[in-house]
């Protein structure tokens, strides 16, 4: 194997790693590390939690003495600052490794270049970029957040063959079969927050939450401009539970927001003229609150906002095979929709699965 496909193995090796984090780290980035002797792989760790041992720190200790002279792969910037845990280029640097191979720079402030500037100074040989575009991608979300101050957002729905969301008289349990439903509760566990408008509250009463419950316990957000959420319903009943926020407007009733907060919810007040405009208000307070991956789970009106907005970020989409017909029956995205083409959203490496009947779409929306 040449010394090029080695480091491809290598990378790689450390990319499935750093995937063990999901869900886990954030608001930090995944990241995985392999040390290796050429083709042996003496040591590899991942960033497991949130303030837990970085994935470097892991690889070393399994590595022990060996470390010295071997070559670190690792799929981001290794830190040189104290955050949570020690800097991790003072590890690396007493332990002897004399290559480090990093996918990419990680454009966190405090570490922008910094810690591959403080390994070269020492003697460490420094390479950057090996599988950079595999280690962006998964670390979108991070990406998004530190660049922009907003989540990567996920729009989820089922729908029949024939495009609905609903039988005409609103009914929408089940159109996705119990396994798909599996996949919605483990997407679930590990967002920060879940979304939901006023109606898809009334109509039907979700909990909006993962179970078996997931690594992150998400905020259960519910767009309801007068908040009017119901007493009675399962969100409210809940709160002590799992958190509930109602985004709401400036015209709701002092009363209501006083019976929302009595109930255990907080209620934040969205500024803005139009549903839009709260939007983007409402993502920035979630991006203010370090919130990386948010889930949008409908109605069709939150959808065709979130689309209209051109704030969807990723797609998971559960279609069964059943036709329900109507032209009242509820669609995914209501909303301006496009007026040509050419404007479309055009989803990118789209995976295919078979679920049971369903058929199972996901992807990201091309920038």
């Amino acid at each position: 194997m040449s010394y090029a496909d080695l480091d491809l193995w290598h990378m790689r090796r450390a990319l499935e790693l750093a995937a063990n984090g999901q869900g886990c780290v954030e608001p930090n980035p995944m990241v995985g590390c392999v040390i290796a002797r050429g083709a042996e792989i003496i040591g590899e760790g991942w960033h497991r939690r949130f303030g837990g041992p970085h994935a470097e720190v892991e690889a070393l200790r399994l590595a022990g003495p060996r470390a010295a002279g071997a070559t670190m792969y690792v799929t981001l910037e290794p830190c040189g600052h104290f955050g949570k845990t020690p800097p991790c280029t003072k590890a690396i640097l007493a332990s002897g490794i004399g290559r480090a191979v990093v996918a990419m720079k990680d454009p966190f402030p405090q570490v922008a270049g910094g810690g591959l500037a403080e390994l070269q100074a020492a003697g460490v040989e420094v390479e950057v970029g090996v599988l950079q575009f595999e280690a962006r991608r998964l670390n979108s979300p991070y990406l998004k957040l530190l660049e922009t101050g907003r989540p990567w957002i996920i729009a989820k729905w089922a729908m029949s063959l024939d495009g609905k969301m609903a039988a005409g008289g609103g009914e929408s349990r089940w159109i996705s079969n119990e396994k798909s439903r599996k996949v919605v509760h483990n997407l679930r566990g590990r967002m920060d927050a879940i979304i939901v408008g006023r109606e898809t509250a009334l109509r039907d009463d979700p909990l909006l939450t993962a179970r078996p419950p997931g690594p992150r316990t998400a905020l259960r957000v519910v767009l309801d401009t007068q908040a009017s959420l119901a007493s009675d319903s399962q969100l409210l009943l809940t709160a002590a539970e799992a958190p509930v926020l109602v985004a709401a407007g400036s015209e709701a009733s002092a009363s209501n927001r006083r019976r929302l907060g009595d109930a255990g919810c907080e209620v934040f007040e969205c500024p803005g003229k139009t549903h839009i405009d709260r939007l983007h208000s409402l993502l920035e307070e979630l991006g203010r609150r370090r919130m990386t991956n948010v889930l949008v789970e409908g109605g069709s009106r939150v959808l065709g906002s979130f689309f209209d907005a051109r704030q969807i970020d990723e797609v998971h989409v559960f279609i069964a095979p059943k036709l329900i017909g109507g032209s009242q029956a509820r669609v995914p995205f209501a909303g301006g929709g496009i007026a040509q083409m050419s404007e479309a959203l055009c989803i990118d490496a789209t995976e295919i699965e078979q679920i049971g009947d369903d058929v199972y779409v996901h992807g990201r929306v091309k920038k």
